[in-house]
């Protein structure tokens, strides 16, 4: 399918716009900028009032200012590199205009003695002087009209002049045609917004500060374009992954009500409407590709398990896939005895696997032997086949990219794919990032979970932190002691933590362990197993234990440095205890004096143990690349819109555009062809391909 004829000329070269020859061209790459098109939404960020006053007197300097003067005497500098200076008088004020390296013969021509000119810039006072050193503008009378009275500032980059940016993006928007509309003309007329051109041209000259505005009409109806072309795409991969035939598991709930039985608890109504929504995908015959976001502690684990039996009560086999090599063990413990409540067989599978072991488990799993398999990245290996894949339940959704997920779902003829994470994220966010997917929540924390007292302690108190746990290990409590990330080197990081953990072996002895990223896995798991054992009382760590480890005899989490983590980290470290029966404790540890966000970060943690709240606070404090981490998140980098603050114009965008394909999913209508210029315009080549295979 190729790109429709009318946008054309906005994918010609750079150097076709006025005033852009090669070497310009390659400097506007540095802003993203190698099409015509790119310019279009290469947006104004501030402006300057360029509107004419009388005199400098009805200012207060320092302040930009356009005023008509009449040219007076120039003073050429005496000795090399002082100042050209020119005297000019507006309506009420003698005052000068100063130029660095300028050539005498340029300016006599620029500005010739006894003429008048208008010139605009800024205004400062030297020694009471008024001065305005290089102006940005000087016009004849007669060209006045070409200054606009309110003047957009683009971005820039090395190489490339405010003046160069405007003109370019003027020729560009010249060469923009009248599209089609591929909004739905109710949401449009509701909204009051623009036509697409009307909306550039508007963004492009604005009026006032007003116009810059991300409320503006003409910037929302831009920013709505861009968020619901970024959500078609998501919603075409997502039909085309469902179109990928499925298997129909049903069930009749025969293994779950084993399981339940065995439970001495109760599950929350968010974990049953969960199962119920997984329970429903995984009944059709089209693939389910299903996100399961709940907070720390929220009971994940149990709902995936239920989804597992679902395929394996169909006579199919599930996997689940951990990071790391411990939350998988630990998955292992936990499970074991649901699966044995329920007669069917549970193995695990790492790289630790070698020989016969591993070539017995890989038989019985071939085999069908083998119900429901856990593992880390060792899953993906060639050699692991499946009898029949029936559901593949990904923990931990930030360590795995959508490739991989798409992987680990063709080891099965067409595998339901369930994924997991402890991150919430807030909606606006889980739409861009997870919109090929549909959202389940767990917002319940379980019966009898006990909140956390967080309390933040400056590191002046340290012997009073070490004296609280010197007492809490003689009562046979258990401790964690995370250090701070101090540097991206683990290096350092290592060496913070052996610091410590000497420290307080000193005060403590020999119950204290230490765990890092530095250590060979082996090590590593055998440190967290003496502290699983209860053997190490305190567990001195690096953040290596942020996701997933389950201690419910530890009961006291002390952070230190804790200013310099994010929210949704030091989050995920505080539910790592709070899971037995005591009382937990979370100690704040921070270093004086704080800055104004570290305090506003550490009171939001004491202050609420709600992650979907805490996740708004970070969404609103870091923004949206920062909070999942662009290189990992898959986040994709909006020109126009701001997650932040338009956050409701992505739900929209998504109903918007799943509403569409329900009625065109070809995209073949009169709408339909238009969202395919959109498509094109925004470079979702991906969703054009998704079309025409579909």
């Amino acid at each position: 399918m190729s790109r429709p004829e009318i946008l054309f000329p906005l994918f010609a070269g750079l150097e076709t716009l006025d005033g852009i020859g090669p070497k310009t061209a390659k400097a506007f790459e540095a802003l993203g900028v190698e099409k015509p098109k790119d310019l279009l939404f290469l947006l104004p960020h501030s402006g300057v009032d360029r509107s004419r006053k009388a005199s400098i007197r009805d200012v207060v300097p320092p302040c930009t200012v356009t005023v008509e003067v009449e040219v007076g005497a120039h003073f050429p500098p005496r000795q090399k590199g002082r100042p050209y200076r020119v005297m000019v008088r507006d309506a009420g004020l003698e005052f000068q205009l100063v130029f660095f390296h300028a050539r005498g013969d340029y300016l006599q021509g620029l500005l010739p003695t006894g003429q008048r000119r208008l010139v605009s810039g800024k205004v400062e006072l030297f020694d009471s002087i008024a001065q305005m050193v290089h102006p940005d503008h000087v016009l004849r009378p007669e060209e006045a009209g070409s200054l606009p009275q309110f003047e957009p500032v683009y971005p820039l980059t090395a190489g490339v002049t405010q003046r160069q940016v405007a003109k370019a993006a003027a020729s560009a928007l010249a060469r923009a045609p009248q599209v089609p509309e591929w909004i739905d003309p109710g949401l449009k007329a509701r909204e009051g917004w623009p036509d697409w051109l009307t909306a550039l041209q508007s963004v492009h000259t604005p009026a006032d500060q007003a116009a810059l505005s991300f409320t503006h009409p003409a910037r929302q109806r831009l920013a709505y374009d861009e968020l619901f072309a970024h959500q078609l795409t998501l919603s075409l991969a997502r039909a085309s992954l469902r179109r990928g035939k499925g298997v129909a598991s049903q069930t009749t709930g025969l293994l779950q009500t084993k399981v339940l039985a065995s439970l001495p608890y109760a599950p929350t109504s968010a974990q049953i409407r969960a199962v119920a929504e997984i329970a429903q995908d995984m009944a059709q015959p089209l693939r389910m590709n299903r996100l399961l976001q709940g907070d720390v502690g929220s009971g994940k684990t149990l709902v995936a398990f239920l989804a597992l039996l679902i395929a394996v009560e169909a006579d199919g086999q599930g996997v689940m896939m951990a990071p790391t090599e411990i939350l998988a063990r630990q998955h292992r413990e936990g499970l074991i005895p649901l699966a044995e409540a329920a007669g069917i067989r549970l193995e695990i599978l790492t790289g630790r696997d070698k020989g016969a072991e591993r070539e017995a488990k890989l038989t019985a799993l071939r085999e069908g032997r083998i119900h429901i398999l856990l593992g880390t990245h060792a899953v993906f290996q060639k050699d692991v086949q499946f009898q029949d894949l029936r559901l593949a339940v990904v923990d931990e959704q930030h360590r795995f990219g959508v490739s991989q997920r798409m992987e680990l779902g063709a080891k099965g003829q067409a595998a339901d794919v369930l994924v997991m994470t402890a991150t919430p994220i807030p909606r606006s966010l889980a739409l861009a990032s997870y919109g090929d997917m549909d959202i389940s929540v767990l917002d319940e924390k379980p019966a009898g979970r006990k909140p956390i007292k967080t309390v933040m302690i400056s590191g002046a108190r340290m012997d009073e932190v070490v004296g609280h746990l010197a007492r809490a290990v003689a009562e046979g409590r258990q401790a964690y002691w995370v250090c701070p990330l101090v540097d991206e080197s683990e290096l350092v990081d290592y060496a913070s933590a052996e610091e410590r953990f000497a420290s307080l072996r000193a005060a403590l002895g020999d119950v204290v362990g230490m765990v890092h990223g530095q250590m060979p896995a082996a090590e590593k798991d055998a440190a967290m197993a003496r502290f699983v054992a209860g053997v190490t009382k305190v567990l001195v760590a690096t953040t290596v234990i942020e996701v997933g480890v389950n201690v419910p005899n530890a009961s006291i989490m002390v952070i230190e440095r804790a200013e310099i983590f994010g929210l949704a980290q030091l989050h995920q470290l505080r539910g790592r205890v709070g899971r037995g029966s005591v009382e937990s404790t979370c100690l704040l540890v921070y270093q004086a004096p704080l800055s104004e966000s570290g305090e506003r970060r550490l009171k939001v943690i004491r202050d609420t143990e709600d992650g979907f709240r805490i996740s708004e606070e970070d969404l609103s404090m870091r923004g949206a690349g920062d909070l999942i981490g662009t290189a990992q998140s898959g986040l994709p980098r909006f020109r126009v819109a701001d997650l932040e603050r338009q956050a409701g114009l992505m739900a929209v965008a998504q109903s918007d555009a799943r509403a569409l394909l329900v009625l065109d999913p070809d995209l073949t209508s009169p709408r339909g062809k238009a969202s395919r210029v959109l498509l094109w315009l925004l470079d979702q080549d991906r969703a054009i391909k998704l079309i025409s295979v579909g």
